[in-house]
């Protein structure tokens, strides 16, 4: 379990980073994730293909993988000591948001509607 929360405390710590101006550490926490979030991404798919049905949070994991490779990409090829893009920290926003959904889910599931058996009426013997 603390390798699914190493990736999403990292980005965390990178969008903190960002919020109070300190953007080159921001950029090296961003280049950290990824391992973390690669190796997240594999565990949770390897549970699926095991058989254990955890298809939201493998599909959220490697979709925020897929994001936190993009913002990477966008963020270094942002100028030198130009203001950080846009879409750099929205994909980290967005990754962040993608691994809350599965515990998002767990915590709606008792929400579900039960479907319980009715009992027949019997047919009164005469």
């Amino acid at each position: 379990m603390s390798s699914r929360l190493l990736a999403p405390g990292i980005a965390l710590a990178a969008v903190l980073a960002d919020a109070a101006g300190i953007h080159g550490l921001a950029f090296w926490l961003v280049l950290l994730v990824l391992p973390a979030a690669a190796a997240a991404s594999f565990v949770d798919l390897s549970d699926v293909l095991a058989g254990h049905g955890r298809w939201l949070r493998a599909s959220t994991s490697t979709f925020a993988l897929v994001l936190l490779v993009v913002g990477s990409a966008v963020r270094e090829s942002a100028p030198r000591g130009a203001s950080v893009p846009v879409l750099a920290v929205s994909t980290i926003v967005m990754a962040l948001l993608c691994y809350a959904l599965p515990a998002f889910a767990w915590v709606l599931e008792p929400l579900k509607s039960v479907r319980t058996a009715r009992p027949t009426p019997r047919a009164s013997r005469a």
